[in-house]
């Protein structure tokens, strides 16, 4: 399962996470099965998402949709304060120790 991952600066987090709110529909839509959001805790103008898809194909597509739909505006990403760091992941491992 591949795992696209986000990381950036944001200057406020209420700001950022309404604005990321306002793209669930489309989230879901372009196959994102599980998402994260995390925060480093000794910084709290940084997220890291976590965006879990069936197929490697849905990942890329979506990041594309990201760079040239989302990221060029300040409009549709009010909070962003620097460039995202993107990759996309595929789990090795996967342990539940609960």
């Amino acid at each position: 399962m591949p795992t696209l991952q986000i990381e950036h600066p944001i200057t406020d987090f209420a700001t950022w996470s309404a604005a990321y709110a306002r793209f669930a529909e489309r989230r879901r839509t372009a196959g994102v099965v599980h998402e994260r959001v995390s925060r480093p805790v000794d910084d709290a103008c940084y997220v890291v998402i976590g965006l879990d898809f069936d197929t490697r194909r849905q990942a890329e597509a979506f990041l594309h949709f990201l760079t040239t739909e989302v990221w060029t505006t300040p409009e549709r990403a009010p909070a962003l304060a620097g460039a995202p760091r993107t990759r996309i992941l595929d789990i090795v491992e996967d342990t539940w120790a609960g």
